[in-house]
């Protein structure tokens, strides 16, 4: 999965410190990041590599996160010309290599868009500061507080034997096969979203619940918790077509090979097809 960055070693610790000229500065606009020309593999500026930059980008700069000893920061504010790095779109991350870069370029990318939404108070619209103690955005006027967003969502592989049930997202870009998935909603526990997304999804009933591993999903804010469900009862598939565009049971052995090696949904499906119980 795309956080495997093993022997890399992720450090989320929040920090105030100020960047070294070698610390990696990571741009965003919008949708797109700021990353090398006619690179082979995905590439970061260091400060030391920006054109034109003046002492308050290395004041203003946002610590985000370390990987083994590199830092990286978050920069808003950027001279348009950088000769040798080129704006391109976040999608990158889902197909670039070296992996932690992949991993850093999403993770960073979730924490600018919390900060880039998180400018000024929700409760009275006074301008929101940063903490030095911790990641965390406080309004100084009426005391509010904000943390980075994290939505936690259920990936759900429901089988029958020797039959595991693949769907495909309905008006998505995505059209791969996937596992079902749905974001937990107030007041229910995760294993009550399975169970309710099962049957909203595909109209079936569950049982046997087994927890598999969990995934930060930063291309949606989303912590995911996978679990693999056994079909209970009839295993007629009534589709949600407003959500899923087909569903259908596939055997082990007929399963569509994975394209991609970065999601949970794709080690799950992987592990069903490579381990009969």
């Amino acid at each position: 999965m795309i956080q495997d960055i093993a022997p890399r070693t992720f450090s989320n610790a929040y920090k105030t410190k100020r960047p070294e000229t070698t610390s990696y500065a990571l741009y965003f606009n919008g949708h797109s990041v700021l990353v090398g020309k006619d690179s082979p593999t995905l590439r970061f500026p260091r400060f030391e590599e920006l054109t034109g930059i003046r002492e308050e980008i290395y004041q203003e700069a946002i610590y985000l996160f370390a990987i083994d000893d590199e830092c990286f920061y978050l920069v808003n504010h950027l001279p348009e010309e950088q000769p040798e790095f080129e704006m391109k779109d976040t999608g990158i991350f889902r197909t670039s290599n070296p992996r932690h870069l992949a991993f850093a370029g999403i993770t960073a990318y979730s924490l600018y868009k919390w900060y880039d939404n998180h400018r000024y108070c929700s409760h009275c619209g006074n301008r929101l500061v940063h903490h030095d103690k911790e990641r965390m955005l406080y309004c100084e006027k009426c005391n509010n507080t904000e943390y980075p967003k994290i939505m936690p969502a259920v990936i759900i592989a429901v089988t029958n034997g020797n039959k595991i049930l693949l769907s495909k997202y309905a008006n998505r870009e995505y059209t791969r096969y996937a596992l079902l998935a749905g974001f937990t909603e107030i007041g229910e526990s995760i294993e009550e979203t399975v169970k309710r997304e099962v049957m909203e999804e595909v109209g079936l009933h569950v049982k046997n619940l087994r927890y598999y591993k969990s995934q930060p999903w930063s291309f949606s804010d989303t912590l995911l918790m996978g679990f693999f469900a056994e079909v209970e009862g009839d295993d007629s598939i009534t589709l949600d077509r407003e959500e899923l565009a087909l569903a259908e049971w596939f055997e082990r052995e007929n399963i569509p090979v994975s394209e991609s090696d970065i999601s949970l949904t794709s080690e799950m499906i992987e592990y069903f097809r490579n381990h009969q119980e």
